[in-house]
């Protein structure tokens, strides 16, 4: 996400029906990335208080798309939050990663309709990861939290306005 904690609403509360949030997140670069689900978790609690927070772990970022589509179809979640913590080497390796999990969240959520907060950061070292993952200036987990309740706020609107599924396929 561009911009900083301040480009969004600070503390919406979204009051109305018990809203599920997913966490997925990587156990690779585990002391950032449990950072940012500390983060997001009282984020989305102190915004949403009511609302039910699971969270699914997984390997490394290359894992999060897979249990994204998991969720979205076998679960009523109502916004995603994924987060992971890529970190550049020597290689290509961490781009191709981020690529891959970049565009197979954005597919899943577009098939899916369920929004999905990609904080799956690819950085270039561990003092870029210190900065938006640990630090309370610019932190991507309170970010995403943020952008959670926006887009649970949204989704309820569009579902109110436009309650029936209209069948595009023939």
């Amino acid at each position: 996400m561009a911009g900083s904690s301040s480009s969004l609403r600070r503390r919406p509360r979204l009051i109305g029906p018990r809203k599920t949030v997913a966490i997925i997140a990587s156990t690779f670069h585990e002391n950032f990335v449990a950072a940012m689900i500390e983060h997001a978790r009282d984020e989305l609690l102190a915004s949403m208080p009511n609302a039910s927070v699971p969270l699914y772990r997984v390997p490394g970022a290359f894992e999060i798309p897979v249990c994204a589509s998991y969720v979205t179809t076998h679960t009523n979640v109502d916004v995603i939050l994924a987060l992971g913590v890529v970190i550049r080497g020597e290689t290509e390796h961490a781009d191709l990663v981020s690529s891959s999990v970049f565009q197979a969240l954005q597919e899943v959520a577009i098939t899916s309709q369920v929004p999905i907060i990609n904080e799956v950061l690819l950085l270039d070292d561990e003092e870029q990861a210190e900065e938006r993952c640990l630090g309370e200036g610019i932190n991507r987990g309170t970010e995403a939290g943020q952008a959670a309740v926006s887009m649970a706020e949204l989704f309820t609107k569009l579902r109110e306005t436009y309650p029936d599924v209209i069948d595009k396929t023939g």
